[in-house]
């Protein structure tokens, strides 16, 4: 085992296993896949440590609990097709694509998503479209979707998100204020109706493009 596939292995098991991530096939993803061809060159000692690392542009790479967290509470069986928001360094895109049919993945700043389209290629993974493009907005045309994931924090998720999703498909975010933010699973329950369920506590920087609420009341 090299240094990379043991920092790895620690990583799943110090970091990843005790955040309740436990479905098997999950972990086989989050153990092969190189996180290090996710991360920039300056930071790359701290590949497999629990922090956040900056991306440039005002973004960062979450913890790697956090992205094995959303991906695996999404459920995903190999047959989705997925709604990325974010897109970043690409290593919840990775993740997400290890565990579906196809992920559409929009990100604002064309710098990142050059970026992650070069990572994703580096890593092998092919089922992925990388775009540019505002993702509160979703992708209509593609739509609808299995499953939609947000990549970084809103303070609502906007209803047109919801809309795309399929009957029965979810959306995973990670919703509100710091310091207390809360990744949320949304489930289309029919053509009209969602239903929405919080599961874990965390925090995450902001998605850009999606609106805030005013901090002003009168």
């Amino acid at each position: 085992m090299n240094t990379q596939e043991q920092a790895r292995f620690n990583m799943v098991e110090q970091q990843i296993r005790p955040w309740q991530v436990l479905d098997k096939a999950v972990l086989n993803v989050l153990s092969q896949m190189p996180r290090e061809l996710f991360v920039p060159p300056a930071y790359q000692a701290l590949t497999y440590t629990d922090t956040d690392i900056p991306l440039g542009h005002g973004q960062s790479m979450v913890p790697p609990r956090v992205d094995a967290r959303l991906m695996h509470d999404l459920h995903l069986t190999g047959n989705e097709k997925v709604l990325e928001i974010g897109t970043g360094s690409g290593y919840l895109t990775a993740l997400l694509a290890s565990r579906a049919q196809r992920v559409l993945s929009l990100e604002v700043n064309p710098e990142l998503a050059a970026t992650a389209r070069g990572n994703l290629q580096r890593a092998g993974i092919t089922n992925v479209d990388v775009r540019v493009a505002d993702g509160s907005a979703g992708a209509a045309g593609d739509a609808p979707f299995d499953a939609i994931a947000l990549g970084g924090s809103v303070s609502e998720v906007p209803q047109a998100l919801l809309q795309q999703l399929k009957v029965g498909g979810h959306l995973i975010a990670i919703v509100g204020q710091d310091p207390v933010m809360v990744a949320t699973l949304y489930t289309r329950t029919s053509d009209a109706a969602w239903s929405s369920k919080a599961l874990w506590d965390t925090s995450a920087p902001r998605l850009q493009g999606f609106t805030e609420p005013s901090r002003f009341h009168f």
